[in-house]
C-alpha cells in the first residue's frame, strides 16, 4: 500500500514534487459520502485511487515516466555494468543537468511501514536509505553517502541485526547498482522482501499473462467479465474462450440479437471492447491482491462510462490502489472522487512540473462544478489560448501570401 511517493528532477519535474495518499481531513458530506474511495487503515485513511489532470506538455506522463525509470533501477540495477546510464533526462534549465535526481517512496507492506530513497545521476548512485517502523517507531536498516568517502565502512551504516552481514553485499555493490537490488540479489531476507514488492505489487502499464492464467481468471470472474464487456456494448450477451493445447487462439462474443452466431472479439468488435477486454484480466489481479498499478491515459479509447467502470472497480476493492492520468475532463467529479483525489498538473512559466490538488483550492465548495471550473482555467491546469473563430480567422489571414 502506498502512502507516499517524492520526486525531484527527473524530465519536466524541477523541484520536488508530492503524490500523496494519506487522505487529507475532510469531513464534508461529500467525502461521507464516498467512505469506499478509501482505506482504514490503524486509523488513518489512505486513498485508493488518484487521478492526473492537466494539458498536454504538463507533465503528467512524466510523473509517471519518472516513476517508472525509478522502478526499473530498483529491479534492475544489480545486472549494470560500467558504461550504463539510467533512462531518464534530469531537468535540463537553470543548472539542474548537474543536480540529483531523487525518489522517495513511503509505503506499507507486510503490515510494516517502510521508507525507502535514492538519489543519482544519469550514470551513478549517490545516496539510499531505508527506514522502517517495526514497532510503530521509526529505525534505521541502512544509510548510504557516496560522497563520504571511498572505504564502504565511511560510505555505509548500517543497524545491527536488521540485514545479516552487510557489508558483504555493500563489498559488491558498485554505484551503478542500489544496494537494496544487490542485497535481495545475495538473498537477504528483507531486502528480498521489498525487492519482491516492487516486483509483484508496484506495477506500471500492463503485464504479460499467459492462456493458462487467463483462462483460470476468465472462469472465477466470468460474469463480471462479461458485465464489463456489456458496458462497451449493451448487445453482446455472452464470450467463450477457445484454446488449443492451453494456448488461447480465439474469444468468441455472442450477441443478443443473434446468440447462436460468434464474433471474433479482436476483429469483429469495437477497439474499446479489445482494450477493457486486456486490461480486465491484470484489473481483477491488481483489485483482488490489493496492488497498486499506475497507468498513463487508460482511458485512450475507452467510453467514459467504462473510465468509471475501472476506477469503481478500484473502489469496490478493499486495499488496491491506482494512480492514473488523463484528459477526460467528465471524471473531474467530486461526485466519483474526494477532492483530494483530483490533482491538477501545471507547467510553470520556467517549464517545470507542479502538482496540486482539487482540495488544495480552499475557494472551492462542493456544491460547484469541478469539471466546468477547471474547463474555464480556474484551477490554471489547462491552455487558455485563443481558439475562438475570430482568432483562428486572423491567423489564416496573417498566413496568406502578400
Amino acid at each position: 500500500m502506498i502512502l507516499e511517493i517524492r520526486l525531484e528532477n527527473f524530465f519536466s519535474i524541477k523541484d520536488e514534487i508530492l503524490l500523496d495518499f494519506r487522505a487529507a481531513k475532510i469531513n464534508t458530506r461529500g467525502a461521507r459520502e464516498l467512505p469506499a474511495n478509501v482505506i482504514d487503515y490503524k486509523g488513518e485513511k489512505i486513498l485508493k485511487s488518484i487521478g492526473l489532470f492537466g494539458a498536454n506538455a504538463s507533465g503528467k506522463s512524466n510523473i509517471l515516466k519518472a516513476i517508472k525509470s525509478c522502478s526499473e533501477v530498483i529491479l534492475d540495477s544489480h545486472q549494470y555494468n560500467e558504461g550504463k546510464v539510467f533512462g531518464f533526462v534530469p531537468f535540463k534549465l537553470k543548472g539542474y543537468s548537474d543536480k540529483l535526481s531523487r525518489f522517495s517512496i513511503d509505503f506499507i507492506h507486510d503490515d510494516v511501514e517502510y521508507e525507502y530513497s535514492f538519489a543519482l545521476t544519469a550514470k551513478a548512485i549517490q545516496q539510499e536509505s531505508l527506514y522502517y517502523y517495526p514497532n510503530g517507531r521509526r529505525a534505521k536498516v541502512f544509510t548510504r553517502d557516496e560522497t563520504k568517502g571511498t572505504s564502504k565502512t565511511e560510505v555505509y551504516s548500517f543497524t545491527d541485526g536488521a540485514i545479516p552481514r552487510p557489508f558483504d553485499v555493500a563489498t559488491s555493490t558498485s554505484r551503478k547498482t542500489l544496494f537494496l537490488s544487490r542485497a535481495s540479489q545475495m538473498d537477504r531476507e528483507l531486502c528480498r522482501k521489498l525487492y519482491c514488492f516492487f516486483m509483484y505489487d508496484f506495477l506500471l502499464d500492463s503485464v504479460p499473462v499467459d492462456s493458462k492464467w487467463i483462462k483460470q481468471s476468465f472462469a472465477k470472474y466470468r460474469e463480471l467479465i462479461l458485465h464489463a464487456l456489456s458496458i462497451c456494448d449493451s448487445d453482446i450477451s455472452g464470450i467463450k474462450l477457445i484454446s488449443e493445447n492451453n494456448i488461447l487462439i480465439r474469444v468468441d462474443t455472442f450477441h443478443k440479437h443473434s446468440p447462436s452466431i460468434p464474433f471474433d472479439l479482436f476483429s469483429e468488435e469495437s477497439n474499446g471492447t479489445n482494450q477493457l477486454f486486456g486490461m480486465l484480466f491484470l484489473l481483477l489481479d491488481v483489485v483482488k491482491n490489493g496492488r497498486a498499478l499506475m497507468l498513463d491515459e487508460f482511458d485512450l479509447s475507452l467510453h467514459t462510462k467504462l473510465a468509471e467502470f475501472v476506477i469503481d472497480l478500484f473502489h469496490a476493492g478493499s486495499q488496491a490502489q491506482f494512480l492514473f492520468a488523463s484528459h477526460n475532463t467528465s471524471l473531474i467529479d467530486i461526485k466519483r472522487f474526494r477532492r483530494d483525489q483530483i490533482v491538477f498538473v501545471n507547467k510553470k512559466d520556467d517549464g517545470s512540473t507542479e502538482l496540486y490538488s482539487l482540495y488544495d483550492h480552499k475557494d472551492f465548495r462542493e456544491n460547484m462544478d469541478a469539471e466546468k471550473g477547471y474547463l474555464q482555467g480556474r484551477f490554471d491546469a489547462i491552455p487558455l489560448a485563443d481558439s475562438s473563430l475570430a482568432a483562428l480567422k486572423k491567423l489564416l489571414e496573417d498566413g496568406e501570401p502578400q
